[in-house]
């Protein structure tokens, strides 16, 4: 096989962080390739959401690089900063929608904080952005006439207005039924594959992380850090005990 001479996309390194006097995450290092799939799975309190925070610069690690391209994002400022951050878009676990706003009001948010566009053109990228999840023909429908599914969708759509490279998602699947989440799944699948969207992951869902991952991460709170990196297959045949566990049950 010849050999991926590619550089990684995504690069975290040496990352430690902090709460209160106790270290939650330490000597973090791991690569994203582009165009990949990466899961980050773990126990509850291991880190993972910590560790996201991390990489979209809403927490700072001391110390740590998260460098996109052969660009850090830690400690960058002004100019630098929001070049960085326009290059990828997060979708929280709680969609983050606004109820008093319709879907296509809530996708246009940052294109009518950032783009310049005139207010047509917005509505326009909006509406593609809909359509491209699924969502054709909902554009005025408002967040609480949609079902759980929608909702995810309608927030990809909005995490995706800026056209990003990387897609950072906490916990997409959660609160949905099977059928539903598998959809989801082919969405994210799609949009990797087809688009070449980076997407990075924080999920608990044995399936998903099966269907679509092309490599998995996990952490683990006693190690405060990551304990296995790996296809899922490679994780899934792992005979260490807290790895095992998390992929024989289903849970760590």
């Amino acid at each position: 096989m010849e050999a991926n001479l590619e550089p990684p996309f995504i690069r975290v390194s040496d990352l430690r962080v902090m709460y209160d006097g106790t270290t939650i995450l330490e000597n973090v290092n791991f690569e994203v390739g582009r165009g990949e799939i990466l899961f980050i799975i773990g126990g509850s309190g291991c880190g993972k959401s910590t560790l996201l925070k991390s990489m979209v610069g809403l927490v700072e690690p001391d110390p740590g690089s998260v460098v996109f391209g052969d660009r850090d994002l830690v400690g960058a400022t002004g100019d630098d900063r929001s070049a960085i951050l326009r290059r990828f878009g997060v979708m929280y676990q709680g969609g983050a929608l606004l109820g008093s706003l319709t879907l296509l009001e809530n996708v246009r948010l940052p294109l009518e904080e950032y783009s310049g566009l005139p207010e047509e053109a917005q509505d326009l990228l909006a509406l593609m952005k809909l359509k491209l999840v699924g969502l054709e023909g909902y554009d005025h429908h408002f967040p609480s006439r949609i079902s759980g599914g929608m909702l995810k969708r309608a927030s990809i759509a909005r995490a995706m207005a800026l056209d990003p490279e990387i897609l950072f998602l906490d916990e997409p699947s959660a609160g949905l039924d099977p059928v539903t989440s598998f959809e989801l799944d082919r969405l994210i699948y799609f949009l990797s594959r087809n688009l070449g969207i980076t997407f990075v992951i924080i999920s608990h869902e044995l399936s998903s992380i099966q269907k679509i991952a092309d490599r998995v991460i996990m952490l683990d709170k006693s190690a405060r850090g990551i304990i296995a990196v790996g296809k899922p297959g490679d994780l899934a045949a792992s005979t260490v005990p807290r790895v095992k566990q998390f992929f024989s049950r289903g849970e760590a």
